[in-house]
């Protein structure tokens, strides 16, 4: 079923201001953050109806986000992370976020699966995203599953083994 299509995803977190600026322009104040050489953790209270509170690792290097949404009761999802490719960047104290389209969810050692194919594809059609971009995200999307996958659908051993040991509150 195709999704109707959107602009890229872009935020930005603030890590002197202590904020992280939404996609929809929404400035939300962050909890946490953790500044590391090869990446930034932010914990953040959310007012979304379905999750409460947000935890990401962005991951430059990488090209990839990692999240874990924790959900209200009866919102539950089978996923335990949620990853979006994109590219990730800082500049100073603010670090930003241009997402891809594809995203992956993993549920720990049951299975990770690839979404949004079909916007990525929209997204280059209508000229959005171009082709670079487009390759890259495949790319970096094929090199998680397959790696997550050998380590057991298991993102955080993973990374770990990649040299990016996350922890989360």
């Amino acid at each position: 079923m195709p999704h109707r299509l959107h602009p890229i995803k872009v935020e930005r977190f603030d890590v002197t201001a202590r904020t992280n600026t939404d996609p929809k322009g929404m400035v939300r104040p962050v909890e946490h953050f953790r500044v590391l050489p090869w990446g930034l953790y932010m914990g953040r209270p959310a007012d979304h109806p379905q999750f409460d509170y947000l935890e990401s690792w962005l991951l430059p290097s990488l090209h990839l986000r990692a999240s874990i949404f924790h959900f209200r009761p009866g919102h539950e999802r089978d996923q335990d992370r949620y990853v979006d490719v994109g590219i990730f960047w800082r500049d100073g104290d603010i670090w930003h976020s241009r997402d891809h389209y594809l995203d992956l969810v993993v549920s720990t050692g049951r299975g990770t699966r690839v979404e949004d194919i079909d916007e990525l594809f929209a997204a280059v059609a209508a000229g959005v995203l171009d082709t670079d971009d487009a390759e890259r995200a495949v790319a970096t999307a094929l090199t998680a599953v397959d790696g997550i996958a050998s380590h057991s659908h298991d993102l955080d051993a993973w990374l770990a083994s990649q040299g990016f040991p996350v922890e989360w509150r």
